[in-house]
């Protein structure tokens, strides 16, 4: 009955330093929550992030290979 005991107190101990060294972990800021504005790719209609994409001529472009190919090709 002493061990059971024992080995409750110890998890409990265990669980509480574990529970404590989380909360001290510095947080992570892609997890946020912020969202970012997305865009499509006026070449091949991929959507990325904003921040990612290539902005020539006021269209957005996943690839310098895409803008370079649309820009080049005649209409």
């Amino acid at each position: 009955m002493s061990r059971l005991l024992f080995l409750a107190v110890i998890a409990a101990v265990v669980y509480w330093l574990l529970k404590s060294y989380r909360t001290k972990l510095p947080k992570d800021e892609d997890t946020s929550g912020q969202a970012e504005d997305m865009v499509r790719c006026v070449h091949c209609g991929v959507h990325l992030p904003i921040h990612e994409s290539i902005l020539a001529g006021g269209n957005y472009y996943c690839s310098v290979e895409h803008r370079r190919v649309h820009i080049d090709k005649p209409e």
